[in-house]
């Protein structure tokens, strides 16, 4: 009965029944069709999880919370400028700024990434490009990343069991056209570590065995072993969700934190998957006795790396957990205003959950 449900799912309910009564279908045929971001949307915002007096955390020079955002944007410059003369259907600037990336792979996987997602929105420019450029490994490599995401938006992100198998058969499809494209732009580029991060999206999507997930790796790793968008990328094949258990999650990230400093983030993306299921792991002394290398790595050579921003995210939440509050204050304070993180989003409310840390780390720190 709705007068045993809370007032805020209440609130839901009554929110669904009125939409479906606005499609003409009923609320199941309803929460059938729409998306998991729809259904979150349906519900009210949620308070802050602090629990506590709220601290005024513009005290410790951080933005008040009606600026804070969860609006996923770029803020390189470089990146900025090729969307904006892709959008014209210009391909020049994304072929040299590609081209520049040579050697710093990290860089180039970020750069491939956003030329990969612009042309799976509309890829004009990138045919431009290949017709004017046959053989170019820069074209061939962007064209592969971009069937990885034209793959996902025609499987969507549905659960397995709201997804047709028209959907499924297409999305198959399209990976497999997506493995013979990096398969090319590996040939045209065989020292370029980043087609074989795109077969790993590739390899997850195709579920790729144990073994044969391994065989795409090593070719990864004999490229560049230290790859960082490849290790996020295969800790989460090593997740329990996906074709790992928690054993084999934890010895890929402590594995791989003992290779450089830019690895030790890892173990707090273990952290966090661990505790997003029950399992306390934020004072792991895995966790803990890493921190101040990370928070190091972060402040100094890491400060302007492709996935400083995600990671301040992670350390801040570890900070806090560990009574490190005055650190996590200083994570914030790089952030500013932006939620976009993935790991806030976890919880179905990624401005309430950024918030709720920030007036922890704030209500702990030293005031000022």
């Amino acid at each position: 009965m709705l007068w045993l449900l809370k007032s805020r799912e209440r609130k839901a309910v009554f929110a669904l029944m009125k939409e479906a009564k606005r499609r003409g279908i009923s609320v199941d045929e309803l929460t059938d069709v729409m998306t998991p971001e729809e259904l979150a949307a349906m519900l009210p915002p949620v308070k802050p999880k602090f629990k506590g007096k709220i601290p005024d955390v513009t005290r410790w020079g951080l933005p008040p919370d009606s600026e804070v955002s969860t609006k996923e944007y770029w803020t390189d410059e470089d990146i900025l400028a090729v969307h904006e003369s892709a959008a014209r259907g210009d391909w020049e600037d994304a072929a040299a700024l590609l081209a520049s990336t040579w050697g710093t792979w990290d860089r180039r996987d970020l750069v491939n990434g956003a030329l990969g997602e612009a042309a799976a929105k509309d890829d004009e420019w990138l045919r431009a490009w290949r017709k004017a450029r046959p053989g170019d490994p820069g074209a061939a490599l962007v064209n592969a990343e971009s069937l990885v995401h034209v793959a996902w938006e025609v499987r969507s992100g549905l659960q397995a069991k709201h997804v047709t198998e028209e959907q499924f058969a297409a999305f198959f499809r399209i990976l497999e056209q997506a493995e013979e494209a990096a398969n090319e732009a590996s040939a045209l580029a065989p020292d370029d570590p980043t087609p074989w991060v795109t077969m790993l999206a590739i390899a997850m999507g195709r579920q790729y065995e144990n073994d044969q997930y391994l065989r795409v790796w090593a070719e990864l790793v004999a490229r560049d072993p230290q790859h960082r968008g490849a290790h996020t990328r295969a800790l989460q094949y090593w997740c329990p969700k996906w074709f790992g258990s928690a054993e084999l999650m934890w010895e890929f990230a402590e594995t791989a934190a003992a290779k450089s400093p830019k690895l030790a983030p890892l173990l707090l993306i273990a952290a966090h998957e661990s505790e997003f299921h029950d399992v306390p792991a934020w004072r792991d002394s895995r966790v803990a006795g890493a921190l101040d290398g990370i928070v190091a790595w972060l402040n100094g050579e890491g400060r302007d790396h492709p996935a400083t921003r995600g990671d301040r995210a992670y350390a801040a939440k570890a900070l806090v957990e560990n009574g490190r509050f005055d650190e996590a204050v200083e994570q914030f304070r790089h952030l500013g205003t932006r939620a976009d993180g993935g790991m806030w989003a976890y919880s179905g409310d990624a401005r309430a959950e950024f918030l709720a840390t920030r007036y922890a780390a704030c209500f702990g720190a030293a005031k000022p």
